[in-house]
């Protein structure tokens, strides 16, 4: 099916079943402990194989001596490159997952030891010598900033140098985010088993085909003989976009010893060996009348990444988030040699936003506005760099407007540091929140047996999403039965090739392709029981014409029907500008003493299209939410500058919010359908949630204390040295 023309009315629209707070289907099996994820799979015979990384950021293996580790009781091989054989480099990687003889990145896989346990495998390792001819290396981007002067991309529009010059108020402040990891819960892991020239591969992984594709690539493979095994992931958010170094390490091991090999990454691993978000410099340049209109904005960034990587794309949200006839968005990328920077959970909105929307706060207290009414006043519903091309739908105005009156926005003190709770100093603070919305193909297949159930399949991940119960939902509304009635089987590359958990287009694609299968099952099922398929209803577990009407089993037959197809997106997104929107409303309280940092209460409003489950949206937008939390005021990757990698690698050094960290948070969805979008008039909301929360925090903490600290994380002693007693 290919969606090229406005979705018109479907049968989507009844929201039957969708529209729905549903609890999530497999939900049981996770929390008695019976959903099977990567590590889990009980493979006869396995193996297992403990990393052993680099402790250089960049050099040479001089020479590596396995004897040692060769002889420890229970081990039976070891993985080296001088006998792992030739491996290709992934589409999607920056460097080898194999290190040998050249070494790129601190902690990448110079060795794997194969035991016949665990403890053995580990004790081993310790065991493997390496001597390295170090290279020196860069690892810090502010003094590789200077370095990076060549833009990697520049949009420009009109005439930003003179308007900004001319401007009657400006604001001209550079903002700084460290280094971040998913931190996901699930650290990475495989089980590779072959049986014969095929392999089959339990893996930890966001993109079932693009794994396969991977696999087959490194290994010198056809696809063909690469089976993919990710039914449940616990959280990715972008960390497990690609296979990394445990899915091909445990495909070597396994060809080597005949037998499955498991490979778990320890944490630390997951920090160093695998990919996180890089740090940025951001400077951020405002324009504006006196009465607050924008006339120039210009956000320049700097990232850092490997030989060959892309910038974190900060300067996204820029771009479209407000109007201004005069624009500059610059992003430059400057070479480190620290651990691989990708993709983490809304690259470039996440962190573009926590210098935009502070500037603006910045803005609106020079002007002695209201930051609501500023952003308000520089809404858009066109693209400012292309005024032809208006917003497929934008209620960035609506969400504003409802969150400000729900949290109380109106009894905010605009003076900072004025409202006292005891010994807490307490402001307010708000943002706005933008993520742009990709649609990416998909395709699935469904079926209805003799017995009336419904099968949905399609290689689609549930990263702890709830893919299972959406797309349950999609097929029992599309042919009217219960939702007990269907079945989804998901995270396999012998499935129908979907568009994979990531980018906040899974839900919205995905649906999607179920759609476009039901669409065509409807037709086959009409036309089996001689109804006319453009009138036919589908209810009750029956398909109806006027009166009539046949049991969904009877007419799928002692065999059934099932029918494949998939969803191809036109020129819509080229036509439109598609785009999700928010509000995020935050109070802090600072110690007055010590200027601890605690979020007291948070309200989110978005415009994110039809919400096809709220449950699942709102827990999306919770998590998101507090990620925003951390990265605003704990989550900072802490590099070595002698070593090259990151020195709080585990889940005790590197500080993401906890329970007690996060107070009530409101989430709020303004109704709305976008039609341009998808069938499903619906767009993404797992990544929105994150954009705008941590300006919203820092800005509530300037309004609490008076202090603008523009370097995240925003830490006691960074408000204790600015804070006027």
């Amino acid at each position: 099916m290919k969606f090229t023309d406005i979705a018109g009315p479907n049968a989507i629209d009844a929201m039957r079943v969708l529209g729905r707070p549903t609890d999530r289907i497999e939900g049981p099996l996770k929390v008695s402990g019976w959903a099977t994820y990567a590590a889990e799979f009980d493979v006869p015979g396995q193996m297992y194989g403990v990393i052993v990384g680099a402790t250089i950021a960049r050099g040479r293996i001089v020479a590596i001596d396995c004897n040692e580790a060769l002889a420890a009781p229970g081990v039976r091989h070891v993985v080296t490159h001088e006998n792992a054989g030739e491996l290709a480099l992934g589409d999607d990687h920056k460097v080898p997952m194999l290190a040998g003889p050249q070494v790129d990145q601190f902690g990448q896989a110079v060795a794997l030891v194969v035991a016949d346990g665990f403890e053995a495998a580990r004790a081993a390792a310790r065991l493997v010598r390496v001597d390295y001819a170090a290279d020196e290396g860069r690892f810090d981007l502010a003094q590789a900033r200077d370095d990076a002067a060549k833009p990697h991309s520049a949009k420009r529009h009109g005439d930003f140098d003179t308007a900004f010059a001319e401007a009657e108020v400006r604001i001209d402040a550079t903002y700084t985010t460290p280094d971040h990891a998913h931190a996901m819960m699930e650290p990475h892991a495989s089980i590779a088993a072959w049986e014969g020239d095929t392999l089959t591969l339990w893996t930890a992984n966001q993109m079932v085909d693009w794994a396969a594709r991977d696999m087959a690539k490194v290994l010198g493979i056809p696809k063909d003989k690469v089976r993919i095994v990710a039914h449940h992931v616990g959280g990715g958010f972008g960390g497990k976009l690609w296979v990394r170094a445990d899915a091909v390490l445990a495909a070597v091991a396994a060809k080597a010893v005949g037998r499955p090999v498991k490979v778990v990454l320890a944490r630390p691993q997951v920090f160093n060996n695998t990919t996180h978000r890089s740090a940025t410099i951001q400077r951020i340049r405002l324009g504006a009348t006196r009465d607050g209109r924008l006339t120039a904005i210009g956000h320049d960034s700097w990232s850092g990444d490997l030989p060959g990587g892309s910038p974190e794309g900060a300067g996204a949200q820029t771009r479209q988030l407000y109007a201004a006839p005069n624009r500059l968005v610059v992003e430059r990328l400057a070479e480190l040699h620290l651990p691989e920077s990708n993709a983490m959970r809304a690259p470039g909105e996440a962190v573009g936003m926590m210098a935009l929307e502070g500037a603006m706060d910045e803005l609106a207290e020079t002007l002695g506005v209201d930051p609501v009414e500023l952003r308000i006043l520089n809404d858009t519903q066109v693209d400012p760099e292309k005024p032809e091309r208006r917003f497929s739908h934008r209620d960035l105005i609506g969400c504003l407007r409802e969150g400000a009156a729900r949290f109380g926005w109106e009894r905010r003190v605009a003076t900072p540091g004025r409202v006292r709770d005891g010994r807490w100093r307490i402001g307010m603070g708000m943002a706005a929140a933008y993520r742009g919305n990709i649609v990416v193909k998909s395709a699935a297949r469904v079926g209805i047996g003799a017995d009336g159930r419904v099968t949905v399949t399609t290689d689609m991940t549930d990263i702890g999403t709830g893919s299972y119960t959406i797309l349950a939902q999609t097929a029992a509304e599309m042919l009217g039965v219960e939702l007990d009635q269907v079945t989804v089987r998901l995270g396999e590359s012998g499935f129908p090739v979907s568009a994979g958990s990531g980018g906040q287009f899974g839900a919205n694609s995905s649906t999607a392709g179920v759609y476009a299968a039901c669409v065509g099952l409807r037709d086959r099922i009409a036309e089996a029981v001689g109804f006319d398929a453009a009138t036919a209803r589908f209810a009750e577990g029956r398909v109806w014409s006027g009166n009539r009407s046949v049991p969904l089993g009877e007419a799928a037959g002692a065999d059934g029907i099932e029918v494949e197809d998939r969803i191809e997106f036109g020129d819509l997104t080229k036509k439109f500008v598609q785009a999700t929107f928010g509000a995020h409303f935050v109070e802090v309280g600072v110690d007055d003493e010590t200027c601890e940092i605690r979020v007291r209460r948070m309200t989110g409003v978005f415009a994110a299209g039809r919400i096809l489950n709220p449950k699942a949206a709102r827990n999306q937008i919770l998590g998101a939410m507090t990620m925003g939390v951390g990265a605003a005021l704990t989550e900072e990757l802490v590099v070595d500058a002698r070593l090259g990698g990151f020195i709080n690698h585990d889940m005790a050094e590197y500080h993401v919010p906890t329970h007690a960290d996060i107070p009530h948070q409101e989430v709020v969805f303004l109704e709305e359908e976008d039609p341009y979008s998808s069938p499903m008039k619906a767009k993404g909301v797992g990544e929105l949630g994150i954009c705008g929360v941590g300006a919203a925090v820092a800005n509530a903490v300037y309004n609490a204390t008076g202090v603008r600290v523009r370097e995240y994380p925003i830490t006691l002693d960074k408000v204790l040295a600015g804070l006027d007693r």
